[in-house]
Parts: structure tokens; sequence; C-alpha cells
């Protein structure tokens, strides 16, 4: 007879069973609600996301274009000043040049003035005289001295001023040229795409480099940098209007200094010639008097001879007379009227 073998375990029931194969379907069902929910979450996270990214990389794309253009604003601007500093420059150079030959055409009007009063030292006599045309000449000699002086002082400020210039000029042309390193990167960076070869993923690129600046940095230097040359391009022009003033006011007091000196030069040299003339008269009227005299003279010495040989026949009658002897040495009337003769003779 066949008997029953006996399984270790405990048998469960229907009622088990079924609680059981219940609990395994609410657990599925719990399971797959779960995965459904994990799926709705990212689905609508992947939506999120690439809309996210979308925006992102839009806005990205936008603060990219604004940089491009405010960077292309300012390269314009700095490229405009370069251009401006070049040309006040090339007018300040030109300013000085023209200061320089208007210093050099002062050597030899100095050199002129100075001869002349050289040349009028060497007067002699009375004639070595402090007149008018020596102050006039010394004068002279005080406006060309201050004129070059007022010259040689604007030339070497505007020396100076070409330095600062210069110094203007390299600072616009290294922030230019960051400038156009700078635009060239942002526009390489608005060209890449999602579908471009060249991205990569970078080690921490988020960092802040060393050096940064902020944009508020950013503009004051470039600002900076403009308005600095900006500032010495007025004062360079203000230089320029002083030089020009300068030349046209030495200009002026040469020309005027040179009218009153040639005006002294004429009264003096007419006082000399009323002078020469009136000693050439005086000259010419003493000689013809020392003539004259010379004439009377000449007339008296003949008149003398003249009444040589009348004087020797007083003398001699009266020498003669004086022989007669005795009595007969009378002082008549013969002898009276030959003395008043040899007296008047002699």
């Amino acid at each position: 007879m066949a008997t029953l073998s006996s399984k270790p375990g405990l048998k469960h029931s229907v009622t088990d069973w079924d609680a059981t194969n219940k609990l395994l379907s609410d657990i599925a069902e719990y399971r797959r609600k779960a995965s459904h929910d994990i799926c709705q979450e990212g689905r609508a996270l992947r939506n999120e996301t690439a809309n996210k990214a979308s925006w992102l990389e839009s806005d990205s794309n936008r603060r990219l274009s604004d940089r491009i253009h405010d960077i292309s604003h300012w390269k314009e601007l700095l490229e405009f000043c370069v251009q401006e500093v070049d040309r006040e420059m090339d007018a300040l150079t030109l300013s000085k040049e023209a200061a320089e030959r208007a210093l050099a055409s002062l050597t030899l009007p100095l050199e002129v003035t100075v001869d002349c009063l050289t040349m009028r030292e060497g007067r002699r006599g009375s004639e070595l005289v402090s007149d008018l045309v020596e102050a006039e000449l010394k004068k002279e000699v005080r406006v060309i001295d201050e004129a070059q002086h007022a010259l040689q002082q604007q030339i070497d400020q505007s020396f100076e001023e070409l330095c600062l210039l210069q110094e203007a000029r390299h600072q616009l042309t290294l922030d230019l040229q960051n400038k156009m390193e700078a635009l060239d990167a942002d526009m390489s960076c608005l060209s890449l795409t999602v579908t471009s070869s060249e991205i990569s993923l970078k080690p921490q690129p988020t960092r802040i480099p060393h050096g940064s600046s902020t944009p508020q940095q950013w503009v004051q230097f470039s600002h900076h940098n403009v308005t600095r040359a900006q500032q010495e391009m007025q004062a360079s022009q203000q230089l320029r209007e002083n030089i020009s003033t300068t030349r046209v006011q030495v200009q002026n007091e040469l020309e005027a200094q040179r009218t009153v000196l040639q005006f002294a030069l004429r009264k003096r040299t007419h006082n000399l010639e009323q002078a020469k003339d009136e000693l050439q008269w005086q000259l010419k009227t003493t000689k013809d008097q020392i003539m004259d005299m010379e004439e009377d003279i000449r007339g008296l010495e003949d008149d003398l001879q003249a009444k040589m040989s009348p004087l020797k026949l007083s003398h001699t009658r009266l020498e003669n007379r004086t022989k007669r002897p005795g009595m007969d040495l009378c002082w008549d009337e013969v002898d009276h009227n030959r003395e008043s003769r040899a007296a008047y003779r002699s």
C-alpha cells in the first residue's frame, strides 16, 4: 500500500496564496507607478534642462553680442582717438619746427646789432657819446634775447608735450591691441555651436583668471586712456596757439623796435650831417680868414720892406749931421723933421 510522503515546511492556505499574489501585484503596480513618475520627472527634467540650456545658450550669445558691440564701440573710439593724436602730433611738430626756424632767424639780427654796438664803441674823442641810437641798439638786444628765451621755452614745452602725446598714444595702442584680441576671442566664441568640432570639456571652466577686471574697471580703464589723450591734445592745441601768438608777437616787437631804431639812426645821421656841414663851413671860413690874414701879413711885410730905404736914409742923415763941428751941431728944424719921420717909419 502506497503511503504519502511528508514534505518539510509549512503549507500556505489559499487565502495566504491569494494575499501573497495580491501583495506582489500591488508591489509591482507601485513600482510601475513609481517608475512612471520617475520617467515623467525625467522627461520634465529633460525638457526643463533642454529649455534652460537653450535659453542659457541664447542668453550667452546675446551677452557675447552685447560684449562684442561694446568692444567694437571702444575699439572704434580708440582708433579714432589714435588718429586724432597722430594728427595733433604732426601739427605740434610743424609748430615746433616753425618756432625753431623763428629762433634761428634771430641769430643774424642779434649778431648785426652786437656788431653795431661794437663798431660804435670805436668812435673817438667827443664822438664817443651815449646817444639814443646806442640806447635803442641795447634795447633791441634785450628784445631779441627775450624773444629767443620765449621761443626756446615753447620749443622745450613742445618737446615735452610730444613725449606726453607719444606716451598717451602708446597707452591707446596697447588698449586697442587688447581690444582687438578680445574682440577676436569673443567673435570666435560667438561662432561656436553645440555641433562645432572645437568644443570640449575643460578643467575648471568657471574659474576667475588672475588679473581679471570688473566691467566697471574695464570701462574706466579705456575711458581714462581716451580722456588722458584728449587732455593732452587740448594742451597741445593750446601750446600751438601760444607758439603762433608768440611768433607773431616777436615779429611785431622786432619790427616795431627796428622802426624805432631806424628813426633814431636817421635822426642821428641827420644831426651828424648837420654837424659835419657846420664844421666844414667853419673850416672853410677859417681857412678863408687865414688866407686873408696871410695876404694882409704879406702886404704889411711888403709895406715894411718898402719903407726900409727911406728909414735908412733918415738914419743916415741923422747920423751924418751928428758929425757937424762946434756950434754948427745945432738941433734945428731939419733934425726935428727927420726925427719925426724916423720915429714914424720905425
